[in-house]
């Protein structure tokens, strides 16, 4: 299968992150819905070259370097962000799960780069995309554990809160409540909802432009995936069409929703809260069918 990277909704999903407005990122997740049949879209964050926001109106622009790069020295070609993502939310727990979770359950195939499951850092000292190309950070043993080279060839953030004796993956390791760990039981997680990534969606009007609501539907089971970009809690009505059984299983949590009269889910969530639901109950397993009958 041939995997093609989505800029469009990279792009669009930070202008969401930054604007807490879900309707751009939207339309570029139902325009980029037809691709071939051996190929599949890959969805990311950040990548070794800078946050391209070409694709992005100059006002869409503005509004992600002003809230993600608003120092020149953070900015590269005058239409991107040279930062890594830790940084780019000021280290923020809540939004890197926010951000990650979302971009796990997009349509597609999620790609994460090295150190991001750490929330590694970037030194704007080095030049151009050098400064987030620095070495992963293994240990607090010298040089991030990387190597015993007396000059290596790439260098290691050796201060401020992002440093290796800081950040890295020995002491995250050991640490159940680490974003290392976090994103392994994310990761987990993902693999046992395929309908994400072969099955066909579609949005729902969560009435909210701050939340984004997706439902996908593969061989007879479906999952709905809720995320509130703003930092103000919400609560939301959602309409879960042609179920038979009304009820939204929590999978990250116990968070459960039954269907009131009315047939709708009423879901409170946190600010940069997210939600991963099975629609029925967790017998996906003897429910699927061996076809997508959609």
């Amino acid at each position: 299968m041939h995997m093609m990277f989505n800029f469009q909704v990279n792009q669009h999903l930070f202008y969401a992150l930054a604007s807490s407005d879900t309707r751009p990122l939207i339309k570029s997740i139902e325009k980029t819905k037809p691709r071939p049949a051996t190929g599949q879209w890959g969805q990311f964050l950040r990548n070794h070259d800078e946050l391209d926001l070409g694709r992005l109106t100059t006002t869409q622009r503005q509004t992600v370097f002003d809230a993600f790069g608003p120092d020149p020295n953070m900015q590269l070609y005058d239409r991107g962000i040279r930062r890594r993502l830790a940084p780019m939310l000021d280290g923020d727990r809540r939004r890197l799960e926010l951000a990650y979770s979302l971009m796990f359950t997009l349509p597609g195939t999620p790609v994460v780069r090295y150190g991001d499951e750490i929330g590694m850092g970037d030194d704007l000292s080095l030049p151009g995309r050098e400064c987030g190309r620095t070495t992963m950070q293994w240990s607090t043993e010298p040089k991030g554990g990387f190597t015993k080279s007396d000059s290596p060839f790439k260098p290691v953030i050796n201060e401020g809160p992002y440093a290796f004796e800081h950040i890295n993956v020995a002491d995250q390791h050991r640490d159940p409540n680490s974003m290392m760990n976090w994103m392994e039981r994310i990761i987990r997680m993902r693999k046992e909802v395929p309908e994400i990534g072969w099955g066909d969606f579609e949005t729902i009007d969560s009435g909210n432009d701050a939340v984004l609501a997706l439902r996908y539907d593969w061989r007879n089971n479906s999952v709905v995936v809720v995320h509130n970009l703003a930092q103000e809690p919400v609560e939301i009505d959602l309409d879960i069409k042609g179920d038979k059984d009304n009820t939204l299983i929590d999978l990250l949590g116990d968070d459960h929703s039954d269907a009131e009269e009315s047939g709708k889910h009423r879901l409170c969530l946190e600010g940069y809260g997210y939600r991963w639901y099975r629609v029925g109950g967790l017998d996906y397993l003897l429910k699927r069918s061996d076809i997508d009958r959609r």
